[in-house]
């Protein structure tokens, strides 16, 4: 332990110094060669690069401890990576594999619902999933409580839920992806840890912050740096669907009881994508719509996705979905943003089949050419509740930010 002033000054000055050169070295990444030129692009990569400083000292300070663990929101409509859902609240802590906690609260009522014991891997969010609980596989209480225990093994003479851990394991996360937005409710849980020493945290230490400092950097850079290698597999097949295990050859805690089907788009002012799939039996599905930074498009003030609830399907049960710079007037539209490139991603989860969404790219200004003649639209009045409504949706999720 330090008890020099002076020793300990020089520490700190040179651990923030360490991380300002970390987070500066991350400034090329925006730049990289396969990065669109667009200035938006651009910018976007600096906005995700700063937004996801806050994230990392979430995950590498704040709540690095599994002794002390909590439930934290992953992501929000503004701080966001890895392909998130639309749809999603995804909430986690940082856990040890080998001790027990427990975990108590309401489960809400999201559409699909999954827990997951995740281990470390080769990505900045871990690897293999070592269990994985469905909600079909939680005993729930009529009122919503419920309590699950997490750890190598259940405790003696326990019949309740478990999520089996190993040693290797690190996280807890729940993913939560609602249908309904304004109807369907978030949980609400702590967890709590069973076993080891009881006893506060410790008082901030210079080594240990100039550790995670370091830490936090390292994964901005790092995490920032894999997405756009992830997403460069998918931008060298434009408008095809290939799921994660189709590409990468990394271990990686995708999405549980559904593969992502994702596509790479480059869009010109003058041209429109329609994509055309009948969706499978499943307990949810949904399409999503991101930039090149594998981040969600604006979702509270822009249509960026649809779901099971919210698509019109056509009366054969077709969902077409247009990407098109202009407002088509048709109900599946999703809104670029401003982006020229991105990608759109389907999710069947817990589906009988897993239908490939075909797409095909078209002149704008003959797009109705392209679709069926009676084909599904939209009034002005109606796409001004539909964009309301994702409004009050957001807030009902993650409250007022």
């Amino acid at each position: 332990m330090m008890t020099d002033g002076s020793e300990c000054d020089d520490l700190l000055r040179q651990a923030w110094a360490r991380f300002c050169d970390e987070l500066k070295k991350a400034g090329d990444i925006p730049f990289g060669p396969t990065v669109p030129a667009h200035v938006n692009d651009r910018t976007a990569g600096f906005e995700v690069l700063a937004r996801n400083i806050s994230l990392a000292l979430n995950f590498q300070h704040d709540h690095a401890d599994p002794r002390f663990p909590e439930l934290i929101h992953y992501f929000d409509p503004v701080r966001k990576q890895g392909g998130d859902n639309t749809d999603a609240v995804y909430v986690g802590a940082t856990i040890d594999g080998q001790e027990t906690y427990c975990i108590v609260g309401d489960r809400g009522t999201a559409r699909y619902f999954a827990v997951t014991s995740v281990e470390r891997g080769q990505t900045p969010w871990g690897g293999k999933v070592a269990q994985t609980l469905f909600s079909h596989d939680l005993r729930v209480a009529d009122d919503g409580h419920f309590e699950l225990m997490v750890g190598p093994e259940p405790p003696e003479g326990y019949a309740g839920n478990w999520l089996r851990t190993t040693p290797e394991t690190f996280r807890v996360t729940f993913r939560q992806f609602f249908a309904d937005w304004e109807g369907e409710r978030p949980m609400k849980a702590r967890i709590d840890r069973l076993t080891g020493d009881a006893g506060p945290p410790d008082p901030p230490s210079p080594q240990k912050l100039a550790d995670q400092l370091l830490a936090s950097a390292r994964w901005v850079r790092e995490s920032i740096a894999f997405w756009g290698y992830m997403i460069n597999m998918w931008k060298a097949i434009p408008n095809t669907f290939r799921s994660y295990k189709q590409l990468a050859d990394r271990a990686i805690d995708a999405t549980p009881g559904g593969e992502p089907m994702v596509a790479y788009w480059t869009l010109p002012a003058d041209e429109a994508l329609i994509i055309r799939v009948r969706p499978p039996r499943c307990q949810y599905w949904s399409v999503e719509f991101g930039n090149f930074w594998w981040t969600s498009m604006d979702y509270r003030y822009r249509l960026s996705n649809t779901n099971c609830h919210y698509a019109r399907l056509e009366d054969d049960g077709e969902l077409i979905v247009v990407i098109s710079h202009e407002d088509p007037g048709l109900p599946n539209w999703l809104d670029p943003s401003g982006y020229a490139e991105g990608y759109v991603c389907y999710r069947w989860m817990l589906a009988d089949a897993c239908p490939v969404p075909q797409a095909v790219q078209v002149k704008a200004a003959r797009l109705f050419d392209h679709l069926p003649a009676g084909i599904q639209r939209i009034t002005a009045d109606e796409r001004r509740a539909q964009l309301a409504a994702r409004r009050r949706g957001v807030i009902n999720r993650f409250g007022n930010l």
